[in-house]
C-alpha cells in the first residue's frame, strides 16, 4: 500500500510540475493618453505653423509656390527649363544653403555652413528632412527657397542659442552639381 502511494505521488507531482507558466499581469494599464495627448499638441503645432506660412503666401502671390509631397512648400528663385535630370538615390550632389527663420532673420549664412557633398538617400549626413526631401525635386543650377514647418526642420531641438523649439524656417538652397551614380563607379 505504502509503495501505491508513493508511486501515484511521484505520477501525480510529474504531472503538475510539467505545467507551463504562467505569464505574469501587468498592475497597472496603460491608456495610451501620452500618445493621444502628444498626437493632438503636435497637429495643434503644425496647424499654427501652417497658418504662419499660407500668410506668408498670400502676402507674396507674385511668386508662383508649390506644396511638394512630403509637407513644406517652396519657389523657384532660378529654375531649369531645360529636361535636366533631378538627383536620384546614390547621387552625389554639392550645393550651398542658407537658414532663416520666416522673418527673415539669418540663423546660418551660406557661407557658416559651406558647400556641402551628399550622396542622396545613403549618407547619414547631419541635414534635416526637409533639406534632404528638397535637393531631390532640384536641378543642377537651380536656386529654389523653402517654407519647411517645424517637423521638417530642426523640430522640437531647435538649434541651441540659435533657433528655439517647434520653429519653421526657411532656406534657400543652390544645388551645384550632381554626380550620378553610375558615373561615380
Amino acid at each position: 500500500m505504502k509503495a501505491k502511494f508513493i508511486f501515484l505521488s511521484f505520477i501525480l507531482l510529474g504531472i503538475f510540475s510539467c505545467k507551463n507558466p504562467e505569464a505574469r499581469r501587468p498592475i497597472k494599464h496603460k491608456s495610451g493618453s501620452y500618445i493621444s495627448k502628444s498626437v493632438e499638441r503636435n497637429k495643434a503645432i503644425f496647424e499654427k505653423q501652417e497658418k504662419q506660412i499660407v500668410s506668408i503666401l498670400e502676402k507674396n502671390k507674385q511668386q508662383p509656390y508649390y506644396f511638394s509631397d512630403t509637407g513644406f512648400w517652396y519657389y523657384y528663385n532660378s529654375k531649369d527649363t531645360l529636361q535636366a535630370p533631378k538627383p536620384s538615390i546614390g547621387d552625389k550632389v554639392i550645393f550651398e544653403y542658407d537658414v532663416k527663420d520666416l522673418n527673415g532673420n539669418t540663423i546660418y549664412t551660406k557661407d557658416e555652413i559651406g558647400l556641402q557633398n551628399y550622396w542622396v538617400d545613403q549618407s547619414n549626413q547631419d541635414l534635416i528632412s526637409g533639406i534632404r526631401d528638397g535637393i531631390k525635386l532640384m536641378k543642377e543650377g537651380e536656386t529654389v527657397t523653402f517654407l519647411f514647418p517645424s517637423h521638417k526642420a530642426y523640430g522640437y531641438y531647435g538649434i541651441k542659442n540659435k533657433l528655439g523649439t517647434n520653429v519653421p524656417i526657411q532656406c534657400t538652397i543652390t544645388l551645384n552639381s550632381i554626380n550620378q551614380k553610375n558615373e561615380n563607379n
